[in-house]
C-alpha cells in the first residue's frame, strides 16, 4: 500500500469545545455536552484521506461502497474531495458508487450482532477496486461481517475508509486502511452519527449529555 497519513489521535482526557463557540441548532443545544470534532477539522482531514485513497487505489475503476446510514455524510464529502483531485490529475480514476445498509446499534450500545439489511448487487464488484466507506469502527464486527460478503465476489482490491476509530476494550482488533480520527471510548453524535436516528443533522461531531440519552431512549420506546 502507498504511504498513508496517520489518523489524528484524540486523547482520553480531551475536553472538547464549548458549544457557545459554534453554531448549534437550538433544538439540540440542551442535549449536547461539547463539540468534540469541529466540522472544519473534519473537512480538512477528509481532503488528505481522499489523496491517500487515490494514491493507493487510483489508476483503476473504483467502486465506492457506502455503509448506510451513518456514513452518508463522510461518503459524500470524501467522494467530492476525490472528484476534485481527479479533475486536476492526468490519470483520473473513474469512480462508481453503491450503497449497503447494516444495523448493529440499539441506543448507545453495539448489539453484538450485525445485520445486512439490503443494498447493492455485490456481483458487480468483480474485478474492481472496492472502497468500503464506514462512519466508525467500534468493535469491528461490522467489517468482520461485511468484508467476507464483498470478497466472495472477486474484487481486484478491497480497502476500508472510516472517519472514526474508537479505542475500546470491546474491539476485536480490526483496523481500517484509512481512518480520520482515533477517539476515546465515548459515544458521539453529529455529522450523520446518530442516537436512535436523532442528531444526524449536526455539522460537528459532539458528545451527549446523560439526560439526552434518557430523553431519546424513552422517545424510541414510546413509538
Amino acid at each position: 500500500m502507498a504511504n498513508r497519513s496517520p489518523s489524528i489521535r484524540i486523547g482520553d482526557d480531551a475536553p472538547g469545545y464549548d458549544l457557545d463557540c459554534f453554531s448549534i441548532p437550538k433544538n439540540y443545544a440542551q442535549d449536547l455536552e461539547k463539540v468534540f470534532i469541529p466540522h472544519g477539522l473534519i473537512m480538512d482531514r477528509i481532503e488528505r484521506l481522499a489523496r491517500d485513497v487515490l494514491q493507493d487505489m487510483g489508476g483503476q475503476h473504483i467502486v465506492a461502497l457506502c455503509v448506510l446510514k451513518g456514513a452518508y455524510k463522510f461518503f459524500s464529502d470524501l467522494l467530492n474531495a476525490m472528484e476534485t483531485l481527479n479533475r486536476n490529475s492526468d490519470q483520473a480514476s473513474p469512480i462508481m458508487v453503491d450503497f449497503i445498509r447494516v444495523s448493529s446499534y440499539c441506543n448507545d450500545q453495539s448489539t453484538g450482532s450485525v445485520r445486512v439489511l439490503g443494498g447493492a448487487d455485490l456481483s458487480s464488484l468483480a474485478g474492481k477496486n472496492v472502497l468500503i466507506v464506514e462512519d466508525i469502527v467500534d468493535t469491528g464486527r461490522t467489517m468482520q461481517a461485511l468484508l467476507p460478503l464483498v470478497e466472495q465476489h472477486g474484487p481486484r482490491m478491497v480497502r476500508v475508509a472510516s472517519l472514526l476509530v474508537k479505542r475500546t476494550p470491546r474491539s476485536l482488533g480490526y483496523t481500517p486502511d484509512f481512518s480520520g480520527f482515533e477517539i476515546p471510548d465515548r459515544y458521539v453524535v453529529g455529522y450523520a452519527f446518530d442516537y436512535n436516528d436523532y442528531f444526524r443533522d449536526l455539522s460537528h461531531v459532539c458528545t451527549l449529555r446523560e439526560t439526552a440519552r434518557d430523553k431519546y431512549a424513552l422517545a424510541v420506546q414510546k413509538l
